[in-house]
């Protein structure tokens, strides 16, 4: 059996997310976008990351329809092995079932996914997939975007949907929608980092996608000319929130990404020996470097190889194998 099978059961079904989403909306850069990704996928032998084009924020007041054909006609010119997703409008939105109708009706069979922003419970959740199964039959994962304080309260709820694969922060709307009472600055790198409610906001995300295996996926970073500053959200986001997954939105933050969130070598070897010292046990547990391992570290250490494989990193020829 595949070290996958029999660490993870069940849970093995549900593949790992690339770390990175990268959204635009306009035609010349969501162009641009699936380019990048086969031009990355060739150079680090995997695709690491999703392109999700942008209905939403992307189609101008009055275009909608002309959009979503834009974004129709681009999903379905994408390679294969391309990652598509396509960001819609919220499910109140008059254009939102005309976008589902569309894009998923004659492209979802090639798609990765469909993003329902604004989703306020588990009602928005179902409504989203009614129109997608409608729409679509086959079906695709949904990734949801929670933005308000209420939604954030129902996040468990919305995590434990089974069409729900993915859990992401919408930063701009959580601060918009406290009136005032969250600074401005709390939409900023130091001040998404710092102030109490956003900071619970991510904590309460992340903790509701882990509690029902779905992915939690970060918040974007405005300041895209800052290098630095995107690495240190993205560092952040990976080793003291709990995210699995970040946003980007300019081409300059997807490195920086993949980066942040890549074991680094020494973890893989660790990783790599330790699970081949199980392998070698047929999987009871074993002494490694005095301390003991057995299923439950297996499976951290399984979970790193397969996070170092989804950035690209080198493995191990005895582990390389597996993938």
């Amino acid at each position: 059996m595949h070290p996958r099978d029999i660490l993870l059961g069940a849970q093995a079904a549900a593949s790992m997310l690339p770390v990175c989403d990268h959204y635009s909306g306009v035609e010349s850069r969501m162009r641009k976008s699936l380019q990048l990704q086969a031009e990355m996928s060739e150079e680090f032998g995997t695709c690491v990351f999703d392109v999700t084009l942008d209905c939403e924020d992307g189609a101008p007041v009055g275009g909608e329809t002309e959009h979503a054909a834009l974004v129709t006609e681009l999903a379905l010119s994408a390679p294969p092995g391309a990652r598509v997703g396509v960001r819609v409008h919220p499910v109140d939105h008059p254009a939102f079932a005309a976008d589902v109708a569309q894009i998923a009706g004659k492209a979802g069979a090639r798609l990765s996914h469909i993003m329902i922003p604004k989703v306020e419970s588990v009602d928005d959740v179902a409504l989203a997939e009614k129109a997608l199964l409608s729409a679509h039959p086959a079906g695709l994962p949904l990734h949801v975007l929670i933005e308000s304080p209420a939604a954030v309260q129902r996040a468990f709820d919305i995590a434990a949907h089974p069409r729900v694969q993915s859990l992401s922060f919408g930063l701009m709307d959580f601060v918009s929608a406290h009136a005032g009472a969250i600074p401005a600055e709390g939409m900023g790198i130091n001040g998404q980092f710092s102030h109490p409610l956003v900071l619970r906001a991510k904590l309460e995300i992340a903790s509701a996608a882990h509690a029902f295996g779905k992915v939690p996926s970060h918040c974007v970073v405005t300041e895209f000319n800052d290098t630095e500053a995107m690495r240190m959200a993205a560092g952040r986001a990976a080793r003291e929130f709990g995210y699995t997954r970040m946003w980007s939105i300019h081409p300059s933050q997807i490195r920086p990404i993949l980066a942040a969130f890549a074991p680094d070598e020494a973890q893989i070897e660790t990783a790599a020996a330790i699970l081949l010292a199980a392998a070698q046990a047929d999987w009871a547990p074993i002494s490694f470097a005095n301390a003991l391992h057995d299923r439950a570290s297996y499976r951290h250490f399984w979970y790193v190889l397969e996070r170092a494989h989804a950035t690209g990193r080198a493995l191990p020829s005895e582990v390389a194998r597996w993938f």
